[in-house]
């Protein structure tokens, strides 16, 4: 396991922000309990991407939990990695679905789930929501309660 750190390319070293989407500078770990459901949360309270129309910011908060397999996503990797949407110009929802996909291709999670609490704009927020569950798991069944108990207040 150590040796694996030893390959972790962004943590303890001065990183450059991509200047654009850059899911390639993800990087992950092994978990060191996969014995055991957990919960892991990040939040990024100054997520910004580009209208893809407009070119205007748009900003949000982007919340992401998960209950992970084998591997895990190393934070400052994820830091970067959503810094690098400042100049992609994508929708709002399809932000949240790229980190969703993303983080799956990486990790292979047993559960994740992303929200994007977007400010408003033109007098209207957005805040897209969007998960996953293992197939052929309990968590397929968690990320079906979880989507169908939503509620979209916060």
């Amino acid at each position: 396991m150590n040796r694996e750190k030893d390959n972790l390319q962004a943590l303890g070293r001065k990183s450059q922000i991509p200047d654009n989407y850059a899911p390639d500078v993800l990087e992950a770990f092994e978990n060191a309990n996969p014995e055991r459901d957990y919960w892991v949360q990040f939040n990024c309270p100054e997520f910004t991407a580009m209208c893809p129309i407009t070119g205007q910011p748009d900003f949000a908060e982007i919340k992401i939990m998960y209950i992970p397999d084998r591997r895990m996503v190393e934070s400052k990797s994820l830091k970067l990695y959503l810094f690098s949407f400042r100049n992609h110009g994508d929708f709002h929802e399809d932000c949240v679905n790229t980190i969703l996909k993303d983080l799956i291709a990486l990790m292979e999670p047993r559960y994740i789930e992303v929200l994007g609490l977007f400010a408003p704009r033109g007098g209207i927020s957005i805040h897209p929501f969007a998960n996953y569950g293992k197939p052929d798991t309990r968590y397929e069944e968690l990320a079906w309660n979880r989507m169908a108990q939503y509620k979209m207040t916060i």
